[in-house]
């Protein structure tokens, strides 16, 4: 399984962010597919108990039905980000059905937490991270975010150790990290986060939101 993304992709899509480019020793983790109760909410736990900030990258059907979750990243200073209503696959939709399904994402934030403020250049991922030059063209007010480690942990086949080990092992500085808060990726997720955390801490590195 491929945890680094191959370098070729940035140069092919260069308008796209892939990772930080910083002199300091910064870790950029982001979470896909929630906010839902137990996943997102251990997250955010083990978030505050090493004091990181990281980036949510939410589905606007989620915010909806979980808005107290929502309201819980937004309260604990984490950025959040676009990640269309409906979790769609940009390479089967059209770019005119893609955008309106992100605006109805951008809509259920503003609506359901009175603590968000939209930023200047908001922040989208494409889900599995699919997206025609079209749409991202169509979205250039965005900053499409996609990702320089992906840790695989919605895999059912991978093992949490054998998760951890390639996810350390493919991070490096100004990395930006994909992890699911998601029930398909729980089991990996719980084992993986803090140890992951931990180690890069213990190697003087910080972690820090999008912004």
């Amino acid at each position: 399984m491929i945890h680094r993304t191959p370098f070729l992709l940035p140069l092919f899509y260069p308008t796209l962010t892939w990772r930080i480019q910083t002199p300091r020793k910064e870790l950029f983790l982001t979470f896909d597919d929630g906010p839902v109760p137990g996943p997102t909410e251990f997250v955010l736990d083990t978030l505050s108990r090493f004091q990181a900030q990281a980036t949510f990258f939410c589905i606007g059907d989620n915010v909806r039905k979980y808005p107290g979750v929502f309201a819980r990243i937004l309260g604990n200073g984490h950025a959040v980000g676009n990640h269309t209503f409906n979790h769609l696959n940009g390479w089967k939709t059209t770019t005119e059905k893609y955008v309106d399904n992100c605006d109805l994402c951008s809509n259920e934030f503003a609506k359901n937490s009175p603590a968000f403020q939209p930023a200047t250049t908001p922040l989208f991922r494409p889900p599995y991270g699919r997206i025609t030059r079209s749409q991202i063209r169509a979205l250039k007010n965005f900053e499409i975010v996609m990702w320089d480690v992906l840790s695989v942990d919605y895999s059912q086949v991978i093992l949490p150790e054998k998760c951890l080990k390639n996810t350390i092992r493919a991070t490096r500085n100004g990395s930006i990290i994909v992890f699911h808060d998601s029930y398909k990726a729980e089991r990996n997720l719980t084992y993986v986060l803090p140890r992951f955390i931990r180690h890069f801490v213990s190697q003087g590195y910080s972690f820090k939101a999008l912004r």
